[in-house]
């Protein structure tokens, strides 16, 4: 069995040497060959904002002016509009190089993208990840799924759960109609354009109570989306809900 098994490994080392020969691991941004998946090329590091204390203690969002870190400051927008979900989190500012490598991973196919994003995220969110009990993507509505062949959000999700042991559930959260694209919508309008677009599925109805969700997506923006998640939900006794994403957006890029 062990004879196997060591035969198994080296012929696993062997493939995968002989694989990065033929198509060897390149960076997400600049396409430049490096040296194993997930890398990104040294030029892309200090285009790369990752986001750091102090940020706002709800929607994680880094302030801009120096003052001294603590783990209760709340930004106006948060103070104005209290969100549904307890906290968020996200790796980097979303600004033109991280948006160019999200968009390679959402319509490029470009699908190794989760070795890149997926440590940034753990890093950023390991309280939220340790304090859950199950990590759910946001869902995308079958018409979407069938055009675009994968869940961005499930497979960043999946890819954390296996490496932070957490239960990952796929289906908890279902997408119950098709919305049009968020962009350009004013907040109030975002708000109405997701209303009612999500439900708990059936078989965990009555299995949500209590539990700690961690919700996963690639971009945070105004939020809207991510509200709506939080409080179909929390409508089903989750007892909190926390979100991480690979990005924030600080501005009004979206």
């Amino acid at each position: 069995m062990q004879s196997t098994l060591k035969k198994k490994n080296a012929f696993a080392r062997f493939f995968t040497a002989t694989l990065d020969i033929v198509l060897p691991p390149r960076c997400l941004a600049t396409g430049e060959i490096v040296d194993a998946p997930g890398m990104v090329s040294a030029s892309v590091w200090p285009q790369l904002q990752f986001i750091e204390a102090p940020f706002c203690k709800t929607c994680g969002i880094p302030f801009s002016f120096e003052m001294t870190p603590s783990n209760d400051i709340l930004c106006a927008a948060c103070m104005e509009r209290e969100p549904v979900f307890d906290a968020a989190r996200a790796a980097v500012v979303y600004n033109d190089v991280s948006r160019a490598m999200i968009l390679a991973f959402k319509y490029g196919d470009r699908l190794h993208a989760v070795k890149t994003f997926a440590p940034w995220m753990i890093r950023a969110g390991k309280p939220l990840i340790d304090n859950a009990d199950c990590l759910i993507p946001v869902p995308l509505h079958n018409r979407r799924l069938r055009e675009r062949r994968f869940n961005q959000s499930a497979l960043l999700a999946r890819e954390i759960a296996r490496h932070s042991g957490k239960v990952f559930v796929p289906d908890m959260l279902l997408r119950m109609r098709h919305t049009v694209p968020q962009q350009g919508l004013s907040y109030k309008e975002r708000g109405q354009n997701v209303k009612g677009a999500f439900a708990v599925g059936k078989k965990y109805l009555h299995t949500l109570s209590g539990k700690n969700i961690l919700l996963l997506d690639d971009v945070y923006t105004s939020g809207a989306t991510l509200n709506e998640c939080a409080r179909v939900l929390k409508r089903a006794k989750a007892a909190s809900v926390s979100v991480l994403t690979v990005a924030k957006v600080t501005r009004d890029e979206c």
